[in-house]
């Protein structure tokens, strides 16, 4: 739903404006916790798992329709092969305000640098 005022505005069932999203973009983990994966769990298919350019699409979008913040996550987001060049595709959205990641912090010590690079401006670190 689309505020009258503003057609590019998302408006929830409560009359909110939405300006959040968060996105998953894998299911895969180097960790495996009980909380999120638990040992019969199987993986999603790479043919039911977003392009790292559709995802991209669909920030975007979402950036258009008046979202401001954006979180990614997964599984282990860092896991994901070019994850790193498309948070810093997201960052350069200009009318985004934040770019926030999720992780359990295993990749930081190789990725704090191109994480601040991309544009993130806070990590989450998942315990």
């Amino acid at each position: 739903m689309t505020h009258p005022s503003n057609p590019a505005q998302l408006i929830d069932r409560f009359g909110r404006t939405v300006d959040y999203l968060r996105i998953s973009i894998t299911d895969r983990c180097d960790f495996r916790c009980v909380y999120c994966m638990a040992e019969e769990m199987t993986f999603l298919p790479r043919a039911h798992v977003l392009t790292l350019e559709e995802i991209y699409i669909l920030a975007k979008a979402f950036a258009e329709l008046g979202v401001k913040k954006i979180r990614v996550t997964g599984g282990e987001p860092l896991v994901r092969k070019g994850a790193l060049g498309l948070l810093g595709n997201i960052g350069r959205i200009e009318s985004l305000n934040e770019l926030v990641i999720t992780t359990n912090g295993s990749q930081l010590d190789t990725t704090a640098m191109a994480l601040k690079e991309a544009g993130v401006k806070r990590i989450n670190i998942s315990l």
